[in-house]
């Protein structure tokens, strides 16, 4: 059995301050993985060659259509869907609260709408490692694992 280990870049719009804050999410639809939940509006695979500060502002770019995208670093999150972690991702996660444009739907066939909600009140269904995601926004967290049966702590 060999190991594999996928990276992907999430960009979450944020607007708003404190307990108003928003962050714009899509609801995914036609794809393989998770179709029918809310996601990050913009996301998906670093590719061969780029970096993930890179990847994720091609990802505004290709699902937002918008640019100038000032990222901010929130953490990275290692994460698996199989007992024995042979399949595992890495994925790190940025937040933006300045960009150019309007963001809208570039990819009408993978996403059926993109709307705001309160970080403190997510849509259902929400992608289960995207709902823990946000749930760490702002705690100071540099490393984050999801789907191990035992989870570490937030470091």
């Amino acid at each position: 059995m060999s190991f594999s280990l996928v990276p992907a870049s999430y960009v979450y719009l944020l607007r708003g301050s404190g307990p108003d804050t928003e962050v714009l999410l899509q609801l995914r639809q036609g794809t393989p993985y998770m179709s029918g939940h809310w996601a990050a509006a913009a996301a998906g695979h670093v590719e061969r060659g780029e970096t993930a500060w890179d990847a994720a502002r091609r990802e505004a770019l290709e699902e937002l259509g918008v640019g100038d995208v000032a990222l901010e670093f929130a953490f990275t999150m290692q994460r698996t869907a199989h007992a024995d972690a042979i399949d595992e991702r890495v994925d790190w996660f940025f937040t933006a609260r300045s960009w150019s444009g309007e963001p809208r739907i570039m990819e009408p066939e993978k996403c059926a709408a993109i709307e705001w909600f309160p970080l403190a009140s997510l849509p259902e269904p929400t992608v289960p490692h995207e709902a823990y995601a946000l749930s760490q926004l702002g705690s100071g967290a540099a490393y984050l694992t999801f789907g191990w049966s035992s989870p570490s702590d937030p470091v």
